[in-house]
């Protein structure tokens, strides 16, 4: 007696684009980590970089087990597995509560962690790179004001800084018209400006304000996507356990046969 092909395959399939996708993620991370120029962005929090490695390792180890406990009808790799994604299921479900619970104690983190990036702009190319793409996404500028670019040595508005962008904003503040040649000096002494007059050539709500706005507008397609992916592990486990069910069943019915004979 065989198990069920269709459940084994099926099984198979889910667990081989996670295991295709860890791989990659690991490459990425690699990749990342052999790019840093610096020690600015790992200062500003755990390394992204050494994270999703850690991540993407844990998660190649453990769909290997499920891809080759699924063809192989091996019981011992299938536990692992179903209890290794029952655990991380429940890590999920708790991190998910927590941020929900905890949302205002995260915003102020993610305040914090926005403004020691904006302290070190322009230590870390990477870093820099990141700030500018969130800027010029989200169309914003600092995290609460664009006012907050003081807080930054070569933007700030004290008296004794020499720099040439002293009490300015970076480029990636700056709304871009229709002009042939961009003027990279736009942001310069904007912070000094009355905030209507600094409208008009900088953006200049926060990003904090931007990204939660953001979040907002697209809450049912983060919902979906979560929700999508929780159902999606809900469904590799039951298909485990079924797997395990048949196995355990057909082992139990060898043994029958060989106590009768």
């Amino acid at each position: 007696m065989k198990t069920n092909r269709l459940i084994k395959y099926l099984l198979f399939a889910f667990c081989f684009i996670f295991w295709v996708a860890s791989g990659l993620m690991i490459a990425v991370g690699i990749y990342a980590k052999a790019a840093m120029e610096g020690d600015a962005v790992d200062s500003l929090t755990a390394d992204p970089a050494l994270l999703l490695i850690i991540v993407g390792c844990l998660i190649f180890c453990i769909t290997f087990l499920g891809c080759t406990g699924a063809l192989r009808d091996i019981q011992i790799l299938l536990q692992i597995f179903m209890w290794s994604l029952l655990v991380i299921l429940l890590l999920q479900v708790i991190g998910a509560i927590l941020c929900f619970i905890f949302s205002e104690k995260v915003e102020r983190k993610s305040v914090a962690l926005f403004e020691k990036g904006i302290i070190r702009y322009r230590d870390d190319l990477d870093l820099q790179n990141l700030i500018d793409y969130i800027q010029k996404k989200f169309k914003c500028c600092g995290v609460l004001s664009f006012r907050d670019w003081s807080k930054n040595v070569y933007f700030s508005c004290a008296a004794a800084n020499p720099s040439l962008e002293r009490c300015g904003v970076p480029f990636s503040c700056c709304i871009l018209g229709i002009e042939k040649v961009l003027n990279t000096m736009c942001g310069y002494e904007t912070q000094s400006m009355k905030n209507w007059t600094a409208r008009k050539q900088i953006y200049t709500n926060g990003c904090m304000e931007m990204v939660v706005n953001w979040g907002k507008q697209n809450l049912f397609l983060i919902g979906g996507l979560g929700l999508g992916l929780l159902l999606l592990e809900i469904a590799i486990i039951s298909l485990t356990v079924v797997l395990l069910k048949q196995i355990h069943y057909i082992k139990k019915k060898i043994v029958r046969k060989r106590t009768a004979s």
